[in-house]
């Protein structure tokens, strides 16, 4: 018999504000996307108003997740020391401050900049928002919470394309990026207002007190031996340290790969998608914004109810949990290959409905990939796993929009994209199924001498 789940009967006081409070960051994220998605709608007028090329247009879209890509860690260390609410009200008003600046720039060397900014910016949204889910919530409920927030990135470029290119239509793209920065203020007001960390000692997390003592158990640093020189001091920590345990372990690799693909296929699509329709299909901008937002429509749905509440739901149903997980991840991903499809249709339709399988099944696995650091890592390795993971990611995100832009720009077609990004995620298929495996949790390694 299937036991009643006692956060329904039972809530404390803090945990029955845990919902809101993951709508609050769902609605972060959709304010997130907003910020970045302008870009690719702007595309056609930053080359009327600033002759952008499509390689500088690569680059150019690429810009804000250099920036994201280094401040991973300093921002994971800032949301430990400082907490997610305070992190986040001075994150949240850089949004804004960023959109801002990109409106007011007068060539591509200020709007490179405010791109940068942006990507410092926005660099501790996903970190909070797992930090905060983490705290909020207990593991049985953990798919369906970060499945609520990851796709509000999707839905955001579901209503945002259109939203975006209909003002860039009537306004031009400066009130364009202006409106983001509205948008940001908003959330920074309700950002401010609403959200709260659960009270000390009695956070909804029952995992939350013991993984905290278990990190910093394993945090205690050997100390110099009086007659050790710095540099052999050092190298006693690296062959001690956590990080070179974890590089010489397959599982995160798999991961990192697996993610790299995953990644790569969203930001070619995220990046280029209007740009596709119009270049390749001859779609006029007021039609491409809209189609555009078919597939991602189409990916939210997927990674809320396939992702989050199919897994979940089986998972309390006595489905063996490992299983749901590595199959949601391994198909989903699978049907990413349909991307392949896109670089050879002929209609908007045929294209629309490959793009949706292909972003419908990478949404589906992406709620999953994000919940497997917590499987896998030895204890108080979580953060590192998951660092190293979106590592991979953000250079994939780097990656696809430039090289992208030169094999457009040389070939004039999208087809050759299309064929790298789908053999980028048969790598990623093959590295989940033979580097990652059973999700199963690395052996703990060995304390430093």
């Amino acid at each position: 018999m299937m036991r009643t789940s006692p956060s329904i009967a039972g809530d404390s006081p803090s945990q029955r504000g845990r919902w809101p409070i993951a709508f609050l960051l769902a609605f972060g994220v959709i304010i997130n996307f907003f910020d970045r998605i302008n870009l690719s709608v702007s595309q056609e007028a930053l080359h009327a108003s600033f002759g952008l090329t499509l390689i500088s247009f690569g680059y150019l879209s690429s810009a804000f997740s250099w920036t994201y890509a280094v401040m991973q860690v300093p921002a994971g260390l800032l949301l430990d020391r400082f907490g997610v609410r305070r992190v986040g009200r001075i994150t949240t008003f850089l949004w804004s401050v960023a959109s801002f600046c990109a409106a007011l720039s007068t060539g591509l060397v200020g709007l490179f900049a405010a791109r940068l900014l942006l990507g410092v910016a926005e660099s501790p949204t996903f970190p909070a928002n797992a930090k905060a889910i983490g705290l909020w919530f207990q593991e049985r409920e953990r798919s369906l919470a970060i499945a609520v927030t990851d796709s509000a990135a999707k839905l955001s470029s579901a209503i945002g394309v259109p939203l975006i290119g209909i003002l860039l239509l009537h306004f031009g793209w400066r009130w364009s990026f202006a409106a983001t920065g509205f948008f940001s203020l908003i959330y920074f007001a309700l950002f401010c207002r609403v959200y709260r960390d659960p009270v000390e000692g009695h956070s909804p997390s029952a995992e939350q007190p013991a993984s905290r003592s278990q990190g910093n158990a394993r945090s205690n640093i050997p100390a110099r031996a009086p007659q050790e020189g710095l540099v052999e001091y050092l190298l006693r920590l690296w062959r001690g340290s956590l990080l070179r345990y974890l590089l010489r372990q397959r599982k995160v690799y798999g991961l990192a790969i697996g993610w790299g693909a995953y990644n790569y296929s969203f930001f070619l699509l995220l990046t280029w998608l209007p740009s596709y329709l119009s270049f390749s299909l001859h779609v006029d901008l007021l039609h491409s914004v809209f189609y555009t937002s078919v597939p991602w429509l189409f990916a939210a749905i997927t990674d809320f109810v396939v992702g989050g509440w199919l897994v979940d739901f089986l998972i309390q149903r006595g489905w063996n949990a490992t299983r749901v997980r590595q199959t949601v991840l391994l198909i989903g991903t699978s049907l990413g290959l349909a991307i392949w499809g896109a670089g050879h249709a002929h209609s908007p339709a045929a294209a629309l409905i490959w793009i949706s399988i292909a972003l419908g099944g990478l949404a589906a696995a992406a709620p999953v990939a994000w919940t497997v650091p917590s499987l896998i890592a030895p204890q108080g390795a979580v953060g590192t796993v998951g660092g190293l993971a979106n590592l991979c990611g953000q250079l994939a995100a780097i990656s696809a929009p430039i090289i992208t832009g030169y094999i457009v720009s040389s070939t004039h077609l999208f087809a050759a994209a299309f064929a790298i990004a789908t053999a980028i995620l048969l790598l990623g298929i093959a590295s989940y199924a033979l580097l990652l495996g059973r999700m199963e949790r690395i052996p703990e390694p060995p304390l430093p001498a």
